[in-house]
């Protein structure tokens, strides 16, 4: 049989779990609480199928580095990986249409791509390697293959599959995709047994996607390989990256493949299955993970409780006291706190919604940011100064640049730093520190073999972070010049 490649797809905001879920760390990377994260179990089950020896993650540029980083403690079989980095989200057609050129370009039409979204949670690992298997052998002979789970409640927050013409592999035609539907449509399907919930998961020739694309989505097809032919890439060390070009990947239409293509083509087989699946997309869902106590209360973190019944606490850094309360969902994090009620959990998209709209941080960025070359917090900030705790990992660097509107103090809190601060260049110890003026060009790079920790201390008329610019940069954050 042809080659399978498993192609995570890890897009998606998350908004429902804010505000633990935001756009600059979306929900692929929380941390449940067995301590991985949901990309992370995404690629140990793709990486555990059988003769899996590639895996291709579609996601965008802005997170790629903490992709890598999630994915280099679970490799131990030292895959090779490919990535697409999109420069924006464009929904899932886009993103197939491209993972299904690539494939076929590099490996062969008749190579299947294995479509997982990397913010689903899967317990049973058997089944889906036996659902995978019978899904392979359909797609061999052309079949679109998607997985449709066996419903175990009235679920109004899922679009199903309606069950047709028995086939082989224990699988059906697709009568119809169905939106999700309201409470009493859903329980008639629950009691009729003949449709399933849509997992968004699929088993696919490279071949056969592109010509279904091109008889029912020819401008998703075409834009993704106008931009495919006009995109970046390299390869090192194992890995692919292909990094699109971002005016003409803008040009392709926002549309899910399911309304491309799954709805219209007469090929689309679906494979029932039970897999022990959830979607994680509430905190309702996330509170299914933990283990209650005698009143129904979940807590992560310290809590005093006091007449206190069904109640869910993630508050891992502060001790929360409650009193008199129940069916709250209390969710605590250095810069923000949500309070909601447990049966409007859904709802907690509103709030971030309301973010977005007035601009605020909170909607896309934590206090401590993921970057490169490893993280900064934000302490404390008020009107003209900002004082960060900056931690750069051991032989990385921050980009050789200059600001215009701020100074920067730095003192090294632990490990060893080299400096360049104007035409001078020399290193830091524990305890010792250097000033930077505007407009210096300036460089951080930690050279030893333990993590750099330095207090940052900003100072100025503004203080944002889109005051960089960069000269040079190891992880080609500098656009190139044409």
């Amino acid at each position: 049989m042809s080659a399978l490649i498993p192609c995570i797809i890890a897009g998606g905001a998350g908004t429902r779990l804010w505000p633990v879920s935001r756009e600059g760390m979306p929900k692929p990377f929380m941390r449940l609480p067995d301590g991985e994260s949901l990309l992370q179990k995404t690629f140990e089950r793709a990486a555990g199928l059988p003769g899996v020896e590639r895996i291709l993650t579609v996601t965008n540029r802005d997170v790629f580095f903490r992709t890598v980083d999630d994915y280099r403690q679970y490799n131990h079989q030292q895959l090779a990986l490919d990535f697409i980095l999109e420069p924006s989200g464009r929904n899932t057609a886009p993103a197939i249409a491209m993972a299904a050129l690539h494939v076929a370009r590099e490996y062969g039409g008749d190579a299947q791509l294995l479509v997982l979204p990397a913010d689903h949670l899967i317990r049973d690992l058997d089944a889906l390697a036996w659902a995978v298997e019978s899904a392979r052998a359909l797609a061999s002979e052309g079949a679109l293959v998607t997985f449709g789970l066996l419903p175990s409640r009235a679920e109004t927050g899922f679009g199903y599959i309606e069950k047709g013409t028995a086939l082989s592999h224990g699988a059906f035609e697709v009568a119809r995709f169905v939106e999700k539907p309201d409470l009493a449509t859903a329980e008639d399907y629950l009691a009729g047994g003949q449709h399933l919930w849509n997992a968004g998961m699929f088993c696919l020739r490279a071949d056969a996607i592109l010509d279904e694309l091109a008889a029912h989505a020819p401008q998703v097809l075409e834009t993704a390989r106008l931009c495919l032919e006009n995109s970046h890439s390299k390869r090192g060390n194992g890995e692919y990256q292909l990094e699109l070009n971002a005016e003409l990947f803008a040009q392709a239409p926002d549309i899910s493949i399911d309304y491309a293509v799954m709805e219209h083509s007469a090929k689309v087989a679906v494979i029932p299955c039970e897999l022990g699946w959830s979607d994680i997309g509430s905190w309702e869902a996330i509170r299914e993970l933990a283990e209650a106590d005698e009143h129904g209360n979940q807590c992560l973190g310290e809590a005093v409780l006091h007449d206190t019944s069904n109640c869910y606490i993630d508050s891992p850094r502060r001790l929360v006291g409650c009193v008199g309360v129940k069916d709250l969902i209390i969710v605590d994090t250095p810069d923000a706190l949500l309070i909601a009620d447990t049966h409007r959990s859904q709802e907690v998209r509103l709030i971030a919604k309301e973010l977005k709209r007035t601009g605020h941080e909170a909607y896309r960025l934590h206090r401590t940011v993921t970057r490169p070359w490893g993280t900064y917090t934000v302490l404390e900030e008020g009107q003209r100064f900002k004082i960060k705790r900056i931690v750069v990992k051991p032989d990385q660097s921050l980009s050789l640049q200059m600001h215009h509107h701020r100074s920067e103090h730095w003192i090294v809190v632990s490990g060893m730093a080299k400096v360049t601060n104007g035409d001078e260049e020399f290193l830091l110890d524990t305890n010792e520190s250097t000033f930077i003026k505007p407009g210096r060009v300036h460089r951080l790079v930690n050279p030893g073999v333990i993590d750099l920790v330095m207090i940052e201390v900003q100072s100025g008329e503004y203080l944002g972070e889109d005051d960089i610019v960069r000269f040079t940069d190891v992880y080609g954050r500098v656009p190139a010049v044409s």
